[in-house]
């Protein structure tokens, strides 16, 4: 690796490359946010909104927040009802499409209004309510409170909605950017963008092999259908990366898992989290209680396979990438108490059918826990824009064929560790190469250390750990290695030009 005055003069270059899409992160600047349950990709957005040449206008921020963010606890409610008129705030919403009864209605969790109090108005434009998705979404509302008349009751109506889509991802832009860094500099870029400081010098060292496990929980932002297991002692970060960094994610903690939640309600003929995310992410799965569980193993083991999602008469598909979260007993040496790492979790997690469905597996034990000299103070991509930029690199089967290329599979591989190679790989390669055009762009060398060892020993320790499981499986992996080669270079996808300010 570069040494540590390089990554400290990203603090120049990233902002030189990215002026509109970067912004300076400083932990003392999200005071501004105190009360107020904003994730990474909203804060960025606001701190950069009120930045200029450096300064960030705190108070000009402070005030658009007080004016737009109602902080937690507000009763907006009992605004609504006092004022029988209309409010814009600034927030997210949960959406549900009634197919039944021909309605659209939402809940505002953070403000009290509940599922059953909250109408969406269908006389808005087909563009605005085309942005209104099942599932989460961010922007800013025009609410407005409808009082009862005769024998209905009164509820609040949303009249107006702006998304909040600051960025139009320009894909071109990001690949020629990435070029101007060398591979050591854009893994501290992206590690920066996941508000961590690759130059924390805690304890222990923070070398590659650490970096890179901290960059594959990045994996299932941009690869479609990746199943992912992490296992770490607390306060690593875990629920932190998934629930701050993207809109396209969805984190369920703790509780109840239903067939109905996850995958299709028959009741209500209304599709499950499942169809609305890029990735589900399961945190503290230790925790989870798993109703009708051999009905919902069915429908996870047949969805993990092929993505196709079967409940009663209905079918679908989805490219909902799973990734699952748990904390892991350690040694004093901080390893592993057992041999097999899913000995505490609930039966649900006992069947080698389904982690054998799982790709890969991310060792998080060895990363650091969570302190304040950890987190980032200096420059990093824009969580909303990198959010953007991973989630639209999902789309491009380009990776995948240039993986394909690039491998020396044997005939004898198992298909599972040969499909799960291939998806880990083609998704550090989205991350790490996102310019490579053509198979030969990547160096021999890079490829092997940065993407198919990678790959290699996420799959590697799932399969050691079906043989702990089950003696029907080898804890031996096939011998997938790289190979050189040459080919035409793919075109590049159309130039889409970014549009600034959304909120005008």
């Amino acid at each position: 690796m570069e040494p540590k005055a390089l990554s400290q003069g990203l603090d120049a270059k990233i902002p030189g490359f990215f002026p509109l899409e970067s912004v300076y992160k400083d932990p003392a600047a999200y005071s501004v946010f105190s009360g107020r349950n904003l994730p990474s990709f909203v804060k960025d957005w606001l701190i950069k909104a009120f930045s200029d040449k450096g300064y960030f206008d705190k108070d000009a921020c402070w005030q658009f927040i007080e004016s737009k963010i109602p902080r937690k606890g507000t009763n907006i409610r009992r605004q609504l009802l006092k004022s029988r008129g209309s409010i814009q705030v600034f927030s997210r919403l949960l959406v549900s499409t009634d197919l039944l009864n021909g309605k659209m209605s939402f809940s505002i969790p953070d403000l009290g209004i509940g599922k059953r109090e909250g109408v969406i108005s269908l006389q808005m434009p087909e563009e605005k309510l085309n942005r209104l998705h099942d599932g989460e979404v961010w922007g800013i509302l025009q609410l407005t409170y409808v009082p009862p008349e005769g024998s209905d009751k009164g509820y609040v109506e949303l009249t107006d909605f702006k998304p909040f889509e600051p960025y139009r991802v320009n894909l071109d832009f990001y690949k020629e950017a990435r070029e101007q860094f060398n591979t050591s500099e854009w893994i501290d870029l992206l590690i920066r963008s996941m508000e961590i400081n690759p130059d924390y010098q805690g304890s222990g060292d923070f070398n590659l092999g650490k970096k890179l496990c901290y960059l594959s929980r990045l994996l299932v932002y941009v690869e479609p259908n990746l199943n992912i297991i992490e296992l770490a002692p607390k306060g690593t970060g875990k629920s932190y990366t998934f629930n701050n960094l993207s809109k396209y994610g969805w984190t369920l903690s703790g509780g109840i898992v239903t067939r109905a939640s996850i995958f299709y309600n028959l009741s209500t003929r209304s599709p499950g989290i499942i169809h609305h995310y890029d990735f589900l992410a399961l945190d503290e799965i230790e925790t989870l209680q798993f109703a009708q569980e051999e009905d919902l193993l069915g429908a996870f083991k047949n969805y993990l396979e092929n993505g196709k999602i079967v409940v009663g008469n209905y079918q679908s598909i989805s490219d909902c990438g799973l990734m699952l979260l748990g904390n892991i007993a350690l040694t004093k040496a901080l390893q592993p108490r057992h041999r097999l790492f899913f000995k505490d979790l609930p039966s649900f997690f006992q069947s080698s059918a389904l982690i054998d469905r799982i790709h890969g597996f991310i060792p998080g034990w060895q990363l650091f826990r969570f302190t304040e000299d950890l987190k980032l103070k200096g420059y990093a991509l824009n969580s909303e824009y990198f959010a953007e930029i991973l989630h639209h690199l999902r789309f491009d089967t380009t990776y995948a064929e240039i993986i394909k290329a690039r491998l020396d599979i044997p005939k004898t591989a198992d298909t599972r560790d040969t499909k799960a190679v291939i998806k880990l790989a083609t998704a550090y390669l989205k991350l790490l190469y996102p310019h490579a055009l053509k198979p030969d762009d990547i160096p021999k060398t890079e490829f092997e250390q940065f993407i198919l060892q990678p790959a290699m020993k996420a799959r590697g320790i799932i399969r050691r750990q079906l043989a702990e499981m089950d003696s029907e499986y080898s804890p031996f992996m096939p011998e997938i290695k790289s190979r050189d080669i040459i080919e035409k270079a793919a075109p590049k996808p159309p130039r889409i030009a970014k549009i600034k300010g959304w909120w005008s």
